[in-house]
């Protein structure tokens, strides 16, 4: 990737984390998207703590649309055992599409709310 491009995906996920926040009542879900896999997260800024954590490695999923289908489900079980309904949605820069997309619409069908 371009100095340019990091740049610009750099200020992208500057502008969407000033706007959102996650407390423990409503913790942030946050999604990191690399070559070789998909990681998600429940972070709590309140605490200073991440309270659920997910990769597709640890899920034994590829990392395609089905596999981030599945990493969206298995975080969505993860945090009804923790008691978490409801979440902030962070895509952290990349667009709300294709492996994100399927993430978040599994999620949502797991049981979370955002």
């Amino acid at each position: 990737m371009s100095k340019r491009n990091t740049l610009l995906r750099q200020a992208r996920k500057r502008r969407i984390r000033s706007r959102i926040r996650g407390t423990s009542a409503r913790p942030r879900l946050t999604v990191y998207r690399s070559l070789t896999q998909m990681m998600v997260q429940l972070v709590d800024h309140d605490e200073g703590n991440t309270l659920v954590a997910e990769s597709t490695k640890e899920a034994k999923a590829m990392l395609t649309k089905d596999g981030a289908e599945k990493l969206g489900a298995l975080v969505a079980k993860k945090a009804k055992d923790a008691k978490i309904t409801t979440v902030v949605f962070d895509r952290n820069a990349y667009k709300y599409h294709g492996r994100v997309q399927a993430l978040a619409e599994a999620a949502r069908e797991g049981g979370l709310q955002f």
